[in-house]
């Protein structure tokens, strides 16, 4: 079995249309096993009870942006082994070094294509 046939993702974004454009290319890449989560209130604690090997998850959602999420998942023993990669149509370096600071495995775009969305994920958790 390969990866791709393997891997469970977890997309958090609070746009419909980015949760779309992620798991298209989800699809397109053949990876099957992923679910979707509109806030990152809720998909720590859906996570807390049912970890997957990554989150891709966009930076600017309310109540609980990207960066909150991923401290959570990185404070729960559970979760703090998940791989994690944040989207964000502005790359702040401030935003993106307090993700390096909290480990966070990597940095896309928007907005982004299929192939640079699989290259984002191969260089977290090997080839697709």
């Amino acid at each position: 079995m390969s990866l791709k046939d393997s891997i469970r993702v977890m997309v958090v974004d609070d746009m419909a249309t980015s949760r779309g454009l992620i798991t298209q290319a989800l699809d397109w890449m053949g990876v099957s096993h992923y679910n979707t989560m509109n806030d990152g209130a809720s998909a720590l604690n859906v996570l807390a009870a049912n970890p997957v090997h990554l989150v891709i998850s966009d930076y600017n959602m309310p109540g609980m942006n990207g960066l909150e999420l991923l401290k959570g998942l990185r404070l729960n023993r559970t979760t703090q082994k998940i791989g994690f990669i944040l989207v964000s149509g502005k790359p702040d370096p401030q935003v993106i070094k307090m993700g390096q600071q909290l480990a966070m495995n990597n940095f896309i775009q928007k907005p982004f294509t299929p192939d640079s969305m699989k290259g984002c994920i191969e260089r977290v958790v090997g080839r697709l």
